[in-house]
């Protein structure tokens, strides 16, 4: 069967399957240890009765030593039954994920049954998609997932894949790379390998049960108990279960090896490009939308113009676009643009914790839209947060600046109020000059160039300690105490907006618990909105989200300049003509007169962090924008 692939091939997947059915072997005695721990105590109340029946143990002590042994024995079984039950009923985790009928997908299903035919291992029971650049099998014969499994082989795994990869794979790709997972549908159907597996996510679902919000204190504390357990039997199985999973993939990797071996190597740098893509349209153009209160509706269509354009840039990536005129993956979809906008809702919750529905607050957005209704709205929301805390400090009624006639806020009263009143040009230094002039011109000369020397060297270590200071964000004296005082308050406000949003989410999410719960006598509606959709439903866990936050708290200081360069972007569109745009890799774009204006972010951050205006007011000269002009805010 597998000899097309070479002797070696069939050794190193006999090799990797029986590695696995080894580790396997150990796990389950791992079990059959702790059962066999758990019956002892019943085991030597039997060898007590059966002595005292025989008349070999007889007497008092016989008696008590019999009574205290079975009570032992029956609070061991009791204990024990508690765990296996736990175990047994506990929930294993489920990755959130679309998943697709045969109807929405015969194409993709007819790939992977005649990939899994070519490998001869059984086909996966469904097919599912994730927001992300990966692709694996999962287990979901628990019970508590059986609602969201299509029809499919029986016991059989479900075939994850990563949304990104169907719309920038071709199909001869995407098959490549689906070999190897596919494969390993064969070891998974193994009884050892399928019982050890069950066994370590049973054990996974327990330790999570005390955290359970549902449980009352009573049962908590039980449970912590059955976690304990858990934790102990997990340590115990977890080499051998990561020697299991290392076997079953390599038997996989050697039985793929026989489908599109030549044709998976080139995909294989797909995929690193793939995730290079989708991680910056995550993190550089969906996030500040989904921060917006909009998620963009066709994020996996976005990375192909992400990767385009990356291709366009990056001289390693030329050759990649020309793909594009084959067929692409997505094309094995009855309705693309259905499946692409479930994946970027399911995006949206897990990268940002939005609501699993669309709402008022939660809109989709096209591409098209993206730089009016994500773009320009950002800019001036942030700029009018940023006037709502200058004016919350008092700083707009102190200045005076304000021009009479104006109708708003301006640009310059965030520059003025930025501006560090120590002079730091060269006029500080004149007087200091002349007085080392006065003094030197007493001084021999070659006193004069030993103290030029020392002064210079002090002179450099102070200017390195003054910016080795800047680096720190606890510094004693800030450079600029203005922008400190200002992101402090930016970063408190954007914190009272972050729980308000957090608490209408939460309220969202008990409404529509709620309303499910009342429609569950309502299935045969449910039955038909099922089959008039592509993907059947989206699951996973109901737990806090999101569950892979992008990036990382802001800092104030980043937060000031992001709210200052969005004050820059308003003034240049409504009085230079800029207008607002959408750059692939880099998420929202100011452009100038066609082009992206890349130079402004190190102007801004010498206004924030050292207090220097001019590279700004140079670069506003120079672009045509009047900072004295009042802006459009939201």
């Amino acid at each position: 069967m597998n000899g097309v692939s070479g002797t070696g091939s069939v050794v190193g997947e006999e090799w990797g399957a029986r590695a696995a059915r080894s580790r396997a072997l150990a796990v389950l005695r791992v079990r059959g240890r702790a059962l066999g721990l758990a019956v002892l105590p019943a085991a030597v109340a039997v060898v007590l009765y059966a002595g005292g029946v025989t008349g070999h143990f007889t007497g008092a002590a016989w008696d008590t030593a019999r009574w205290v042994v079975s009570v032992l024995a029956v609070l061991v079984l009791l204990a024990a039954a508690a765990v296996a039950l736990v175990v047994a009923r506990a929930r294993p985790a489920a990755t959130p994920t679309v998943e697709l009928a045969e109807t929405a997908a015969p194409d993709l299903y007819r790939l992977v049954r005649d990939l899994a035919d070519r490998l001869g291992v059984p086909p996966p029971a469904a097919i599912a998609l994730t927001p992300d650049c990966d692709s694996w099998l999962e287990d979901r014969t628990h019970r508590a997932h059986r609602p969201h499994r299509t029809t499919g082989a029986d016991g059989a795994p479900v075939l994850v894949i990563g949304s990104p990869f169907l719309w920038w794979m071709r199909v001869g790709e995407l098959r490549a790379v689906l070999a190897p997972v596919v494969a390993g549908t064969g070891p998974a159907a193994h009884p050892d390998i399928a019982a050890a597996r069950r066994f370590i996510r049973g054990l996974d679902a327990a330790v999570a049960v005390p955290s359970d919000p549902r449980l009352d204190p009573l049962r908590r504390f039980g449970a912590r108990g059955v976690g304990q357990v858990a934790r102990v039997l997990l340590r115990a199985c977890r080499g051998h279960a990561a020697e299991m999973e290392r076997g079953v993939a390599a038997a996989g990797s050697e039985r793929a090896q026989a489908v599109d071996y030549g044709v998976r190597i080139v995909a294989q740098e797909q995929v690193g490009l793939a995730y290079a893509g989708w991680d910056r349209l995550l993190t550089r153009v969906a996030l500040p939308a989904w921060r917006m209160g909009r998620w963009p509706a066709k994020l996996d269509a976005g990375v192909v113009s992400a990767l385009t354009e990356l291709s366009r840039r990056d001289r390693l990536a030329e050759g990649f676009s020309s793909r594009l005129g084959e067929r692409p993956a997505c094309d094995l979809l009855e309705e693309p643009g259905a499946v692409d906008e479930a994946t970027s809702l399911l995006a949206a919750r897990l990268f940002h914790g939005g609501p699993a529905e669309p709402g008022p607050d939660w809109a989709p957005v096209e591409w098209s839209q993206y730089p009016e209704e994500v773009v320009d709205r950002k800019w001036r929301t942030d700029a009018a947060r940023l006037h709502q805390v200058l004016d919350g400090l008092g700083v707009a009624a102190a200045s005076g600046d304000r021009a009479a006639d104006a109708a708003g806020p301006t640009l310059t009263e965030v520059m003025a109020h930025l501006t560090t009143a120590t002079p730091t040009g060269p006029a500080s230094g004149s007087n200091h000059d002349e007085n080392d002039d006065r003094e030197r011109e007493e001084i021999d000369d070659r006193e004069r160039e030993e103290i030029d020397d020392r002064e210079h060297v002090e002179d450099d270590d102070r200017a390195y300690q003054e910016d080795d200071d800047r680096d720190y964000d606890g510094e004693d004296e800030p450079v600029n105490p203005a922008a400190e005082a200002l992101a402090g308050a930016l970063s408190a406000l954007l914190a009272r907006e972050e729980a308000a949003r957090e608490a209408r989410v939460a309220a969202a999410a008990e409404t529509t618990r709620t309303a499910e719960k009342s429609r569950k006598s309502g299935r045969s509606a449910a039955e038909k909105s099922r089959q008039a959709t592509p993907h059947v439903a989206v699951t996973g866990p109901d737990g806090p989200l999101p569950l892979f936050p992008l990036q990382p708290p802001r800092t104030g200081r980043d937060l000031l300049a992001d709210h200052v360069t969005a004050m820059v972007c308003c003034a240049a569109v409504d009085t230079a003509e800029a207008t607002p745009g959408l750059d692939w890799l880099d998420g929202p774009a100011l452009l100038v007169g066609g082009e992206r204006a890349a130079d402004l972010g190190p102007r801004v951050l010498a206004l924030v962090e050292d207090g220097d205006p001019e590279p700004l007011r140079a670069w506003l000269a120079l672009t045509g924008v009047r900072p004295e002009k009042p802006v459009r805010l939201v």
